[in-house]
């Protein structure tokens, strides 16, 4: 499994890469490997607002539909429309092209309730 140093990760398999006031936020190698193939996702609208730790949106994989959990809050500013049409990009590339949104980082303490890399691996291999 990868989990890049750069990222900050939750407890429900999301990772965020912090870009100035801008957090881009994705599923984690970990995430997207348990799922299994990604065949369709529901994402937000430019513009709604994400609470930390609620539900922002849906992934669906075999025959299972997971809720993904907003690891930080804030308005959404980008979607990556892209994984619309082709939803396995979580699979081929969770950390580049298999990002979902982007919000603007309107609670910087948020982010200290998120794991390192290294905190992620350790909680990923307990729960395993």
């Amino acid at each position: 499994m990868d989990f890049p140093e750069e990222l900050k990760y939750s407890k429900e398999h999301c990772w965020v890469r912090i870009e100035g006031d801008r957090g881009i936020i994705g599923i984690t190698d970990y995430g997207q490997h348990e799922l299994g193939t990604i065949s369709a996702l529901e994402l937000p609208e430019v513009g709604d607002d994400l609470e930390q730790d609620d539900s922002f949106g849906t992934l669906e994989a075999r025959k299972t539909v997971t809720e993904i959990y907003a690891p930080i809050s804030g308005p959404v500013l980008e979607v990556n429309r892209e994984m619309t049409d082709a939803p396995a990009l979580i699979n081929d590339d969770p950390y580049d092209d298999g990002w979902l949104v982007v919000v603007e980082i309107i609670s910087p303490e948020e982010l200290t309730s998120l794991m390192s890399a290294e905190d992620y691996a350790e909680y990923v291999e307990i729960n395993e």
